[in-house]
């Protein structure tokens, strides 16, 4: 089984962060992996996207151009991904900063509030998490034991009160 995944969105909003939990909850689950990630020179506020490929098999190339998952943190990266997404893909979108409307009908979309939902829950700046939350759930191609594992490796050992927050979102998202 392959797995394409997109994540898009702007500088800031965690979508590489997402993206290598992705990809290390891939090398958990012992699958091939690839992380290729896009940017623009902005520091916070430029595009950003982010490609993660999850494979049984080798992996050819790293680039996503027909992903069968996307998540999309805000208007401009919905409107140019959504029509790359597979028949029969999943669409996950954060409906607080997008007007979540597709004429596609071959595609599941989720419209999941989530900058509103982490500011509601003292977590700003979960939103990419929360998501992540969501994808487990719908998806089940990832497990939670390999999230936790994936955000343990990640995240550094002076920084572990984040472990807590980040597994809280992805609760959050997953509930959702």
């Amino acid at each position: 089984m392959t797995s394409e995944i997109q994540l898009a969105g702007f500088g800031g909003q965690g979508i590489l962060f997402a993206g290598k939990v992705l990809a290390y909850c891939g090398m958990y689950s012992g699958r091939e992996v690839s992380w290729l990630p896009s940017y623009g020179p902005e520091m916070r506020g430029g595009t950003c996207n982010c490609s993660v490929i999850l494979s049984d098999d080798k992996i050819g190339s790293p680039v996503v151009q027909n992903p069968s998952v996307l998540i999309a943190m805000n208007q401009p990266s919905f409107a140019k991904f959504i029509s790359d997404v597979v028949s029969g893909g999943t669409v996950l979108a954060d409906s607080s900063l997008i007007d979540v409307q597709t004429d596609r009908t071959d595609i599941t979309v989720y419209s999941v509030p989530a900058t509103d939902m982490a500011k509601e829950s003292g977590l700003t700046g979960g939103a990419n998490i929360i998501l992540l939350g969501k994808l487990i759930k719908e998806t089940g191609f990832i497990s939670m034991e390999d999230i936790e594992g994936a955000l343990r490796k990640i995240i550094p050992p002076k920084k572990a009160q984040l472990i807590e927050n980040n597994m809280k979102a992805i609760q959050l998202g997953y509930d959702y």
